[in-house]
């Protein structure tokens, strides 16, 4: 008699009020498919809806900019600051759950790293600091980041507005959830970040500050959709730098981990940022830094960074580190992933000639279409 041990990422799991049907989760990850306008397209309603089809349990939107000042961080981006975005999103939604998925909305404000906004022609951000490294190609930019103009405490107000009235009009366009990104290097981030904050109000100087934007975002999100799971994305690594580590390590990483649970966030997502999730997780103890948000918190945990790598997420899940899996290039490559893992058939190997030159979602059709002609 021959017996079938199911992989642990196939088990069900409460995030918040969701009961998901699996630990997989599709990472955020831009495509900038929408309209000009910011308006989710048919295309991008077949290509969320796939996902869930393949088994998915939970499906994170690509960042959404939440209003027309000065978040919108890509040309083609899609947002969720007008009815139009509501209707598009609306389609997507409903893919999604038919499916037997459930999905959340990633609310992003790009600050600083802003490289296409028809309704500015400047960036913001904590403080006026030029960003590092250069725009990134494979969405539309090229050259250096301008400096961004420094933010007021009125215009702070704003931001935290946005996110709230964005997440008002999610829960308008049947998204389950909502998830606050304060990862990657945007604006959230931005304060985070010691070298790209160096504000001497309350938002500046020790780590406590640092992270009261975030909270506060996170809080007025929680209160403007209770029915709706609010979560937060975190991490060290940005897409312009792949080496920053909060500096004062654990000690750091306990602050924002509280400051972000007492905010009111249901569940912590630590970001990669196209790393292995060994590599950025790793703390100088040799704990990892997504237990330690576990710990911190008593909140479910979404690891990110190749966790398509069948052993590593079983060592993820059973060893303490988190509760949840979501992949990003694991995903693209496997739209199927978990239910390939059900039935221990092999997974395919991402190619990056899938998101480039561009990352839309037109590209990877167009790599597709090619491989099976």
């Amino acid at each position: 008699m021959t017996t079938t041990v199911e992989h642990p990422a196939l088990a069900p799991i409460a995030l918040g009020g969701l009961t998901l049907r699996n630990r997989y989760a599709v990472a955020p990850m831009s495509r900038v498919s929408a309209g000009p306008d910011g308006t989710p397209t048919g295309e991008m309603a077949d290509y969320y809806a796939e996902f869930a089809r393949g088994g998915f349990g939970l499906v994170f939107s690509e960042g959404t900019y939440p209003d027309t000042a000065a978040s919108q961080g890509y040309l083609n981006q899609p947002g969720l600051a007008r009815d139009e975005h509501v209707a598009g999103w609306r389609v997507v939604t409903a893919g999604v759950r038919a499916a037997g998925g459930r999905m959340i909305a990633q609310l992003m404000h790009a600050g600083a790293i802003s490289q296409g906004n028809p309704h500015q022609d400047h960036t913001v951000a904590p403080s006026a600091v030029q960003p590092r490294g250069e725009m990134m190609r494979a969405y539309g930019g090229s050259g250096p980041w301008p400096v961004p103009r420094e933010l007021t405490t009125a215009e702070i107000d704003d931001v935290v507005d946005g996110f709230a009235a964005a997440a008002v009009r999610a829960r308008q366009a049947g998204f389950d959830g909502v998830e606050v990104h304060a990862a990657n290097g945007y604006l959230l981030d931005q304060f985070l970040t010691d070298y790209t904050n160096r504000r001497t109000d309350s938002y500046g100087g020790p780590v406590a500050n640092r992270i009261r934007l975030t909270a506060r975002v996170v809080t007025a999100v929680a209160e403007s959709v209770p029915e709706l799971v609010t979560g937060v994305r975190l991490s060290q690594t940005k897409v312009n730098d792949f080496t920053y580590r909060w500096p004062g390590g654990r000690d750091d990483a306990e602050v924002i981990f509280a400051a972000v649970a007492e905010a009111g966030a249901q569940y912590l997502h630590i970001a990669s940022e196209g790393r292995n999730w060994l590599e950025t997780a790793k703390l100088a103890d040799g704990g990892t830094i997504t237990a330690l948000a576990r710990q911190v918190t008593g909140l479910p945990v979404i690891a990110n960074g190749g966790m398509h790598d069948l052993t590593q997420a079983q060592e993820v899940l059973t060893g303490g580190h988190a509760d949840l899996l979501s992949l990003g290039h694991g995903a693209l490559a496997n739209p199927d992933l978990p239910a390939r893992v059900a039935a221990a058939e092999p997974l395919a190997e991402f190619d990056r000639a899938m998101v480039s030159p561009t990352v839309t979602v037109a590209n990877a059709r167009r790599w597709r279409e090619s491989r099976q002609a």
